[in-house]
Order: C-alpha cells, then structure tokens, then sequence
C-alpha cells in the first residue's frame, strides 16, 4: 500500500472552517443540516438516480453498478468537463431546482459548490470505517466546515508524458529540474522548428495551479477569522515568470486544452510531451492510440530536482442540495471509490488511469489499466512516487470559480500584451473582491 501523498493537514482545514462557516450559514440553509441525507422513497420500489460527470470510465462504472444492483438504478448524462461548461449546468440546474442526484465536481471546485449550497452535508452517512478507506488527505480536501460534503473518486498527483522517439531524435534527456526542461524545450525546436516540448492551455488555469502548488506556494490559508488569500507569492511568481519566458520565447505551445488543435500537434509530433496527472495517462492513450509505443511517463521536473507534486485536479462525488434520495447517491458513490468491481469497471475501459483515493485500490487500477501503449511501463509506480511528494499544506479557497475565470480570462491575453504574472495579480484582486462580496473576511 502506497505512502499517503501528503503529510495532515487538519490543523489548516480546521481554522478555514471557521471562515468557511460564515458562507455556509448564509448560503447552504436547511440543505446543510444533513436532515435530507436521511430522506428515501421507502415504498419498496428500486431507486433511480440521475448523475452527471464527465470522468473518463464513467459510463463502464454506471453499467456495472446497474448490473449489480437491482435497487438502485443510476441513468446517466454525460456533461462537458467542469471548466468546459460542466460547472456552469449543474449551477443553472441547481438555481432551477432540477439538478441531478449527484454528480461530479473537483476538489478545488468543491468548497464553491458548498458555500453556494449547492451540495448536501452527507455526514451522516459517512462512517468512520468509509473514511478510513480513502487517503486522509482526500477526505480533508471533501471536509469543511467539520463536515462531509463528497466522496472522494481519486487523488491526482503530476505527471510528464513524452514522447521517446522524439526526445532520442532531438538527443534530449528527461528533464528532472525546469532549467533542464527549458534546455529539453530548445533542444527539440533546434532539432525540428515545428516541434514543441508542451503545451500552455490558457483556457484551463488548473495546471498553473498545480505548478504553483508544487513549486510551494499556498495560495489560501486563514488568520483567525479571516482569509489570506496568497496569488502573488515568491513562489508563485517564480512560476508565472518562468512559463511567460517559455511563451514569449516561443518553446511552448499556447492552445486549448484537449482541444483537436491540441490532439492534432500531439498526431503530428508538433508537441512531444504533456504536463499532466496521473488521470493523464489514459486521455492521452485514447486521444492519440496510433501513437503507441511511442509515449512514456516520467516524474515531473522540479526546481531543484528532488521530488515534487501538487495536485492538477481530482474528482468527487457530491448530491446536490434536492436530491431526496442521498443514501442511495452515497451507496452508489461508496461503490464506485471504494469497490474492485468499481474502479476495475472504470480502468478496463481503457480511458482511464485514475489513482484511487482509496490506497487498497491502487494494485487493482495497476492490474486493470492496459500498459501496451506506454511500451509496457509500469506507469502506476511513477504515480504511486510522485503521490509520496505532493506538497503539504494546500487549501482551495471557497470562490475557485472567480480565481479561475480571472485566470482564464487573463490568460486569453497572452498573444495580445497580457502577461502570466498579470494574470495572477488580477485574480488575486477577483477573488480578494468576491469573498467580500459574499461576505467574507479577508486578511489585507
């Protein structure tokens, strides 16, 4: 069983909590109080529950668990991904009053979903021995407020995927520090001027998140009652100026995430390599399949070479604040994290590598996730060591929707003036500015 990927952080989520309550007694009402997570149709009749997620697997996991249980049926609807458009439909369904049973959402996004009262406190049907079976740190990450609010799926711990021909070509060696990734990235153009190390998605600010993370930065935290809200710090600034030379300097791609621009440069050998996670390995496998072989996993570069992680996503499930039937929705969630039937369903379907917040798991995801495209590599090692080295200590802050779309917005600009370093400056003023707004105090 693999070392947890970071040390307790209990001490931090415990005095966010007390900030984090001033939200929740605002925003979540009676859907907080855990009353409705008691509620069931009690007429003797199977359950159907509607869930909507994006993971890749997902619709393996929903047949399965159909198969196999009888009284509870799930059906099923395939969304965008969160920062494709999947956030903004459950929100609208919420404020509509029809949203789904339960749903999808990543951690950073979660605490946003909570201080809205979107999501149910599922405490209660929360057990010590469920707890016990995921990482503590995932738990921590679904905890505010000293309450339950999702399952956790996986933990997400970097990645760097390359392309092997490509790097021997170019006589390039695996990165293991960001100078030697800037040395790698002038390499491969010199050997072929179409030909990039990377991509920077400007539509999807997680990466630069989980950059910043690793690099050490800890862009929320609390001083008493209050939010310290921390965009700008050294470390983070190293971060930003380091990819806006990368950019500027053209040795990196700037182009939608997963996007078939992107898929098309990675066909072409225009990109030879993606900073991801360990959910990674099976999007590039089905995104590019005819180049197997080709591709390897590696730890990802750090600033002094040691190992180092953050965390670039991570999945949970939630039931949304109507739905009356929050035992089922958490049966089925427990199933699904918790199960070898659960994640073997969602492995063997060849469009996932997920790394299971459960640890007992992991040999089953290894066993069931088919390594032929990655020449064979025991890719889940290279995970199980980069969860060892995430960084302690971060805490996503209860307005991730206003930091990203800053974020996003800003890093829209890039070809036309815009900076990364503004970008993190003006999202620092967004968010400081919405936590007012709700309410909130912020630490000047």
């Amino acid at each position: 069983m693999p070392s947890s990927p970071t040390r307790p952080r209990r001490a931090l989520l415990l005095a966010a909590a007390s900030a984090l309550s001033l939200s929740l007694a605002a925003a979540c009402g009676s859907s907080g109080s855990g009353n409705q997570a008691s509620t069931e149709a009690g007429d003797g009749k199977p359950v159907t529950l509607t869930f909507w997620g994006w993971a890749k697997g997902t619709k393996d996991v929903v047949t399965a668990f159909n198969a196999s249980h009888p009284n509870i049926q799930i059906t099923f609807e395939e969304i965008p991904s969160g920062n494709a458009g999947g956030y903004a439909k459950i929100a609208n369904a919420v404020k509509a009053g029809n949203a789904p049973d339960v749903f999808n959402v990543e951690y950073p996004q979660l605490p946003d979903f909570v201080s809205q009262g979107a999501v149910q406190d599922i405490s209660k049907l929360v057990t010590a021995d469920l707890k016990a079976k995921y990482l503590p740190q995932s738990i921590e990450l679904t905890t505010l407020g000293g309450k339950n609010w999702a399952l956790p799926l996986d933990a997400a711990p970097q990645a760097f995927y390359y392309r092997k021909d490509l790097f021997e070509k170019a006589g390039v060696t695996v990165p293991k520090t960001w100078d030697e990734f800037r040395t790698a990235a002038e390499k491969l153009k010199q050997a072929d001027p179409n030909t990039r190390i990377a991509t920077f998605f400007p539509d999807d600010p997680s990466t630069f998140e989980a950059l910043s993370w690793q690099a050490g930065a800890k862009w929320f935290g609390t001083q008493g009652d209050s939010w310290k809200v921390a965009l700008t710090s050294p470390e983070t600034t190293k971060v930003a100026d380091y990819w806006q030379k990368l950019v500027s300097d053209d040795l990196v791609r700037s182009m939608p995430s997963f996007s078939q621009q992107w898929t098309a440069s990675l066909q072409k050998g225009e990109t030879a390599g993606y900073l991801g996670a360990s959910w990674g390995g099976g999007v590039l496998k089905s995104s590019v399949p005819d180049g197997a072989g080709k591709w390897a996993v590696a730890p990802m570069p750090s600033w002094d070479g040691s190992p180092a992680s953050g965390m670039l996503g991570g999945t949970t499930f939630a039931v949304s604040k109507d739905s009356k039937h929050a035992k089922a929705a958490v049966e089925f969630a427990t199933w699904a994290t918790t199960t070898p039937e659960g994640i073997k369903a969602r492995i063997a379907s060849g469009t996932s590598s997920a790394y299971p917040a459960a640890p007992e798991l992991i040999p089953v995801a290894k066993a069931a996730f088919d390594t032929a495209f990655y020449g064979g590599q025991d890719i889940y090692s290279v995970y199980v060591d980069a969860a060892k080295s995430i960084k302690p200590n971060w805490s996503w802050g209860p307005a991730m929707g206003a930091t990203n779309t800053s974020l996003k917005d800003a890093f829209g600009k890039l070809g036309s003036g815009g900076t990364i370093g503004q970008a993190a400056d003006g999202a620092q003023k967004a968010t400081v500015a919405e936590l007012k707004n709700r309410g909130l105090k912020v630490a000047e």
